[in-house]
């Protein structure tokens, strides 16, 4: 199975720092924000990533390379400024030759987060969508101070958006079927992922440790910090 990590984004709340480096490659303590996606990955055995860039997008390979810890990397790259960027649609569609050969599940999961969220987890749903039970399986976390409203719920295992009793996590598994005959044009992935919901075809589950989304520089220092401590 592979994984796409998405950093095409422009990180706007985190300027003035993402003016000269993207967003995921900013410095979090010892580590780099896309790197606690990509070493959770890799401790599920998920060594083949691809990286989405847009915004600086010629700064990932000189700092990342080809292989980086322990993970092999490819680059979807869907232009050298910001505004290029697909968005998470289009660039899952841009991606998917990078992904799959049309029948295995992939991840994908965001370069901006950090979370002890097991990847392995994923790892037995994707048989659910490899027998067509399901087309996409999310994970979700209970609603963060950032997002108190929420934006969907779970119904015997599966994803509504009548409730909003949590939020989508940016962590999703899903079957390539789901793609077929998606542009690479700019598209975001809500609402148009809502028809497969609405059809019963989307599984999740609740994960409730820890997940942080890093979305300012406080935010960035206050990681760093807790990173810094948990290494004493």
């Amino acid at each position: 199975m592979k994984a796409l990590v998405l950093a095409a984004g422009r990180g706007k709340r985190m300027r003035p720092l993402t003016d000269t480096l993207p967003k995921p490659l900013l410095q979090a303590g010892s580590r780099r924000l896309i790197d606690f996606s990509i070493d959770a990955l890799v401790a599920a055995g998920i060594t083949d990533i691809v990286i989405n860039a847009a915004h600086l997008s010629h700064t990932f390979e000189p700092l990342l390379g080809r292989q980086y810890r322990g993970a092999r990397i490819e680059y979807s790259i869907e232009g050298p400024n910001y505004d290029q960027s697909l968005e998470t649609l289009g660039g899952i569609a841009k991606a998917l030759p990078l992904l799959t050969d049309g029948s295995e599940p992939f991840i994908v999961t965001a370069g901006d987060i950090a979370s002890d969220f097991d990847f392995k987890r994923l790892l037995a749903q994707a048989q659910v969508l490899k027998k067509g039970e399901a087309d996409a399986h999310l994970v979700l976390v209970p609603n963060p101070d950032f997002h108190p409203q929420g934006d969907m719920g779970l119904v015997d295992g599966r994803v509504t958006r009548q409730t909003r009793d949590f939020t989508f996590s940016s962590i999703g598994l899903y079957a390539p079927r789901l793609f077929e005959g998606v542009p690479a044009v700019f598209a975001k992935l809500f609402p148009w992922l809502d028809t497969a919901i609405e059809a019963g075809r989307v599984t999740g589950e609740v994960f409730y440790g820890r997940w942080d989304n890093v979305g300012t520089p406080e935010a960035l220092t206050e990681l760093a910090s807790r990173e810094a401590k948990s290494r004493d």
